[in-house]
């Protein structure tokens, strides 16, 4: 067994696991700048001259000049997060001529490879280059939701009742009505016209109004809908690593999926490990995803990681959705060793031999929980800062306000193309114990009020255990 744990052993690892890079060209992207900057050092630290197709500077730090060679598409304006993350295979594969040119005369001889976010497929290359570090399309298409439930059944994971209705507005209401708890229910739509996520594609559904407006909203987008009882509690992720050798279960996420009661809405804030539920829980939640990732295994073929999202009710855990990737909640986990778990799954997708077996993974859940982290973010759609720029906060337990230096809380923000990011990074406000989600309501408030964003009256979910 390899004891990961120790630093010494991790970084043998990682330099094998770099052996998939190393000394070759590599084209990044395409994508947010600031969001690639620690791949282009690690790249770089492997010997890898490195270009990065751009979409946007974005929130943080950006690679310097002398790093890499960067190169700017402009994307399409889009209306949400997910509109933007599909547009991203299709705009790696009908580059503009420029940003072609400059691919060609970074990589004359194309020795090299391209290195992309999981929302675009490795199936086929990319200007005859191969493709690492997104994933098939069989991965991806495990995401709709549609699919989720059966997933569950043949893992033998305990999961709430559901309806998959076509969208149409009698069948939705039938099964709402049927279905509906104290807080009514939850729609979510399908992936008939690619990835959906960040919320976007779902609904909250109280009363005949919400179904008007749901109804509405999904008519266009989608042929199907999954409704589920609306389930209160601490909404959460358990993240795991499909090896040739079985399934490494890792410690639990918290996800701050934050709740507008008077519009209905659901607004995501992040994701942090400085909440615990109880051991119990915590076990059951780690079974779950052994299992699944046994059935992923058996069933589809799956390597690498992937993350089931769900909520801590007053019954226990009840997953909602799967995700097939190195999703943001298992880059949280990742941040004991980031270098380590992105090379782990750009190996992994692209089917080399790790030589890495569960129990290997596992050995750094310890780790895990002994460094918490956290992202407190706001993601806008619509409004815009007017550039990037970054400065302290302050925190006084339950509200952000502007600050000198020293607080230990540094708020990043930069337009995207569909409104502006936002994250307070570092955030000492993250202690053990502490709910992200009480201090993703105060960003988002703090954005409102300063930037003029329209999140509104946010509450956290509460915890039931």
């Amino acid at each position: 067994m390899a004891d990961l744990a120790d630093p010494v052993t991790r970084a043998r690892a990682t330099a094998r696991l770099g052996e998939l890079y190393a000394g070759r060209p590599v084209l990044v992207g395409p994508g947010v700048l600031a969001g690639f900057t620690p791949l282009v050092g690690w790249l770089r630290e492997l010997g890898c001259p490195v270009l990065v197709v751009s979409t946007a500077r974005g929130a943080g730090p950006v690679p310097a000049d002398d790093e890499c060679v960067v190169v700017e598409v402009m994307p399409p304006p889009t209306a949400s997060v997910t509109d933007e993350l599909r547009l991203l295979d299709r705009l790696a594969r009908h580059l503009p001529p420029d940003v072609v040119a400059a691919a060609e005369a970074f990589d004359p001889e194309r020795r090299g490879t391209w290195f992309t976010t999981p929302f675009v497929t490795t199936d086929e290359p990319i200007l005859g280059r191969p493709v690492t570090g997104g994933r098939p399309a069989s991965f991806l298409a495990l995401e709709d939701k549609m699919l989720a439930e059966d997933v569950w059944e043949a893992a033998g994971v305990p999961a709430a009742p559901y309806r998959i209705v076509p969208v149409d507005g009698d069948a939705l209401a039938r099964a709402s009505e049927e279905l509906a708890g104290p807080l009514g229910v939850v729609w979510s739509g399908d992936a008939r016209d690619g990835f959906n996520g960040g919320g976007n594609y779902v609904r909250w559904v109280v009363d005949g109004r919400d179904r008007a407006t749901a109804t509405g909203f999904f008519g266009p987008r989608c042929d199907r809908v999954r409704v589920m009882p609306f389930l209160d509690g601490v909404p959460c992720s358990i993240h795991g690593f499909v090896l040739p050798g079985g399934t490494a279960a890792f410690r639990r996420v918290e996800i701050a999926m934050l709740r507008n009661e008077a519009d209905r809405r659901f607004v995501y804030g992040g994701l942090g490990t400085s909440w615990d539920p109880p051991p119990g829980d915590r076990d059951e939640m780690r079974g779950a995803v052994r299992r699944v990732g046994a059935h992923l295994q058996s069933a589809h073929g799956y390597r690498g990681a992937f993350g089931i999202d769900g909520v801590l009710t007053s019954d226990g855990f009840r997953p909602t959705e799967l995700n097939t990737r190195l999703s943001a909640g298992a880059t949280t986990i990742a941040d004991v060793d980031r270098r380590f778990f992105t090379l782990l799954q750009a190996n992994l997708v692209a089917g080399v031999d790790t030589g890495l077996a569960p129990d290997d993974l596992e050995g750094l859940v310890a780790l895990m929980d002994a460094e918490r982290t956290g992202k407190v973010v706001a993601v806008a759609e619509g409004a815009k800062v007017g550039g990037d720029f970054s400065f302290p906060v302050a925190w006084d337990g339950t509200v952000f306000s502007c600050a000198g230096a020293g607080t230990g809380n540094m708020l990043a923000v930069a337009d995207t193309p569909n409104g502006f990011f936002a994250k307070v990074d570092p955030c000492v406000a993250l202690a053990p114990g502490q709910r992200l989600a009480a201090v993703s309501v105060a960003l988002l408030a703090f954005v409102d009020r300063e930037y003029g964003s329209d999140f509104g009256v946010l509450e956290a979910a509460p915890d039931l255990r």
